[in-house]
């Protein structure tokens, strides 16, 4: 197993980091954002596959490798994530509410193409999408109308089809996996497995990674450097759902009523957040729109 990092941030952590792993190769990032460092890095791979890990994820266990790649061999899975996020008590209250919810963004629950499963909705994605239950992992096959949010925290996938896309100089996670599933490659693995996201310490932490999402997908979009076709989404299939959690977060009522469903099945203060997470997520996208429309 090849473990490479790529150092996006301070040097002398990076090689503090490296020394304590033993990790023998460090790579420069001289555009400093994650979409950068994980292209450069996958640049960099020599093994069969890639394990795209970000700085803020944790493995929860010591088999989680070994059980990430069952799937993979089968000849026709291109690529697999953990079905999870897993919850821990000892994180900080937002990181919880993100796990439970399976998303970092309140939004995609009521558009429905999440990727991770869902206290709420007790479902790991609302779309149509064919899957068959293998036992350790869900067998999953995606159309090019049906893709879920996959490709990051933990994706694993096969080196040689991913090279062979379009990923520099930067690789966007949906993105990789829209140019698999258009190519024919559609074959997927969600592994009943967990990976820790650690999202956001603090509500001001969860403002600002929600204004960066919008932001960056406008500057990247406009500049046609993003693949997978959002904002036509949102104007066309996705404009009902869009409509349903503006209306859910200005009623609120509803949105109590998701909170409590979900504290049912996990009890956890945690799902208070579910509220005023909703709302951020509506001024933040709302400027983000009127500045896209700017």
């Amino acid at each position: 197993m090849e473990i490479i990092v790529v150092d996006g941030g301070s040097k002398d952590k990076t090689l503090e980091i490296a020394r304590k792993y033993k990790v023998e190769k460090i790579f420069h990032n001289s555009l400093r954002t994650g979409e950068a460092g994980k292209a450069r890095g996958v640049e960099a791979a020599k093994n069969d596959i890639v394990a795209l890990v970000d700085s803020d994820n944790i493995l929860p266990s010591q088999n989680w490798i070994k059980t990430m790649i069952e799937p993979l061999k089968e000849p026709n899975i291109v690529g697999c994530e953990p079905l999870y996020y897993s919850h821990r008590l000892r994180d900080p209250l937002i990181t919880r509410y993100c796990a439970l919810l399976g998303m970092n963004d309140p939004l995609i629950l009521y558009i429905g193409n999440y990727d991770r499963y869902n206290h709420v909705t007790g479902k790991w994605t609302d779309m149509p999408v064919k899957t068959v239950d293998r036992g350790n992992y869900l067998h999953v096959l995606l159309d090019e109308q049906n893709i879920p949010s996959v490709g990051a925290n933990g994706f694993m996938v096969r080196s040689e089809v991913l090279k062979k896309l379009n990923y520099q100089p930067y690789l966007f996670d949906i993105d990789i996996v829209y140019q698999l599933v258009t190519n024919g490659l559609n074959q997927f693995a969600k592994v009943k497995i967990g990976i820790v996201h650690l999202f956001a310490d603090d509500v001001g932490t969860f403002v600002r990674k929600t204004e960066r999402r919008i932001r960056d997908y406008v500057f990247y979009e406009r500049r046609r450097m993003r693949m997978y076709p959002w904002f036509q989404l949102a104007r066309t299939r996705y404009r009902s759902r869009i409509l349903k959690f503006v209306l859910c977060t200005l009623l609120m009522f509803p949105l109590a009523y998701d909170s409590m469903k979900g504290y049912k099945r996990i009890p956890d203060k945690a799902w208070l957040f579910h509220l005023l997470g909703c709302w951020i997520t509506l001024l933040v996208y709302s400027i983000g729109l009127l500045y896209k429309l700017i």
